[in-house]
């Protein structure tokens, strides 16, 4: 048995938990850091390395306080992040300004640009991403900063978030000596090995000829979870209050472990809901490009599988919307609907209200209710927005079907479904199939796994699993309310489709459809 440490980095906060990998929760403690944002700028969000490395410090020695142990004990550490979040660097390591974190939308051109040019190209790299180049995601990240920032000149090369904070903890000062994560280069720049790693340069050069040279510049090992980054320098032992020369494992992104936190084997799929929601599953090695699905890598979340990734663009924020437009606390309105039967609402709700990530990939869409009557309310839109949630998860699970991922098993995972019960029970519902729920957070779960394999404590991921994931809840579908979803869904569907894609529908039907739905049955 050993004690591991597993690092979560949030939006707002790190969260440091520890283990025993025998299964037992030692400790967890948690520290915010700022984001700067630009009321002139609302696509501007960026944060400051040092308020990251600070803020797991204190997270850290906190955790370490909660657990009543010595720190010197702990005998990994893993780190999670937020992706893509990136940091441009110089030639010794040191930040060239602030990460462009994942949630800022600066770089909007840029991504239309490189999926033009790839696209126009016929280069499979861009099929493997969904068929479209995403404004969150790096090689548009770090165009934006080359385009932008006075300090262009001064970048040697740039990390994504996990990568960077590894690096810094193993005390690494050259860029070249850095390793990347499989998980970040894959989902969010294109690596594959199938064309030799990363996109060819000539075609990012014809996007802007300042990314000519670019791919020499983030040159390096890339490795899976399963291999080492470093090993914990002195300097930041002592800041962490934890031993010198422990292993740090090559990190991920967050809603990645959080699956393999949830217990994610081949056959399952994860929704881990919060303000988004990422979409996980595994795949066969072999599996191929699947229309819509915003990436598969092999490797990117188990290193025997291929990693699959999909998502909604917002889930718990159009929750939140709802309830701030109607002036109640989300958890009032939450209570309203806890009786709600499956279509009571006579609502239809499209959930585009910060675009579609899969599998449409059109960022540039917004979110439609049909049906809305002189009764409607503030709390018939929460629900309708749940059910809506829940049917796109339908059209995303069966895009994922059709490519050949296995969906024996849905797990819910994320903070969203930990406080309810009404939406789990939606899921179940509408998708007509059991859903698992971890019984506590899965978060820093898959961190604390990655950790324990790095020492030596377990012989394989599963085992991990095994010891340390929470049990499971189990939500079964209500026979009668699954016949109602189908018949919602047929329409969800069409409308998904027609005012997403233009596809042909009959339109015609969806209003007296949602009217006859809503009667008692």
């Amino acid at each position: 048995m050993a004690i591991v440490a597993g690092v979560d980095f949030g939006t707002l906060s790190v969260r440091v938990t520890l283990m025993e990998t025998s299964g037992e929760h030692l400790g967890t403690a948690v520290a915010p850091y700022p984001l700067h944002t630009c009321p002139a700028d609302p696509y501007r969000a960026t944060q400051s390395h040092a308020d990251h490395m600070e803020a797991l410090a204190t997270a850290t020695r906190a955790a370490v306080a909660d657990a009543g142990i010595d720190g010197r004990d702990v005998a990994a550490i893993a780190c999670d992040t937020t992706g893509s979040s990136v940091i441009p660097v110089d030639e010794n390591l040191e930040p060239v300004g602030e990460y462009y974190l994942w949630c800022d939308h600066r770089a909007h051109r840029e991504a239309a640009e490189i999926t033009e040019v790839f696209r126009a190209s016929g280069h499979e790299a861009i099929d493997w991403c969904g068929g479209v180049y995403s404004h969150e995601w790096g090689y548009a990240k770090l165009l934006h900063f080359l385009r932008h920032d006075p300090e262009a000149g001064r970048m040697a090369s740039a990390f994504e978030h996990c990568d960077m904070v590894a690096a810094t903890l193993a005390g690494v000062t050259r860029p070249a000596d850095a390793v990347r994560s499989v998980c970040a280069l894959g989902h969010k720049w294109m690596w594959n090995p199938k064309w030799g790693g990363l996109p060819p340069e000539e075609l990012l050069a014809k996007v802007d000829p300042r990314l000519a040279g670019i791919n020499d510049r983030l040159a390096g090992e890339v490795a899976t979870s399963d291999r080492i980054a470093g090993h914990l320098s002195a300097e930041w032992a002592e800041r962490l209050g934890l031993a010198a020369g422990i292993p740090i494992p090559v990190g991920a992104f967050d809603a990645h472990w959080d699956a393999v936190g949830s217990g994610c084997r081949m056959g399952d799929i994860v929704n881990v809901v919060g303000t988004s929601t990422c979409i996980i599953a595994l795949g066969p090695r072999d599996s191929g490009t699947i229309p819509g699905l915003c990436g598969l890598v092999p490797g990117s979340v188990h290193p025997a599988h291929m990693g699959v990734e999909a998502g909604q663009s917002a889930t718990g924020d159009v929750f939140d919307a709802i309830a701030r437009r109607a002036g109640r606390s989300l958890a009032d309105l939450g209570e309203e609907v806890v009786s709600y039967r499956a279509a009571q609402t006579g609502l239809l709700r499209v959930p585009w209200d910060n675009g579609d990530r899969t599998v449409l990939v059109r960022p540039d869409l917004g979110g439609v209710t049909m049906g809305w009557t002189l009764s409607s309310t503030a709390a018939d839109e929460l629900f309708a927005a749940i059910e809506g949630m829940a049917l796109h998860v339908r059209v995303i699970v069966d895009r994922m079907g059709e490519g050949g991922v296995p969906s024996e098993r849905i797990i819910n995972a994320g903070g969203v479904p930990q406080r309810s019960e009404t939406l789990n029970q939606v899921y179940a519902n509408a998708l007509g199939r059991d859903i698992l729920v971890p019984t506590r957070s899965p978060v820093g779960v898959g961190s604390c796994v990655f950790a324990g394999l790095a020492a030596g404590a377990f012989d394989s991921i599963e085992a991990g699993q095994d010891a340390l994931c929470p049990p499971m809840r189990r939500f079964a579908p209500d026979p009668a309310a699954v016949a109602v979803y189908d018949e919602l869904f047929a329409i969800f569907r069409d409308v998904y489709f027609a005012l997403g894609e233009g596809r042909s529908a009959d339109l015609g039907r969806v209003l007296p459809t949602l009217h006859r739905l809503r009667a008692p049955h």
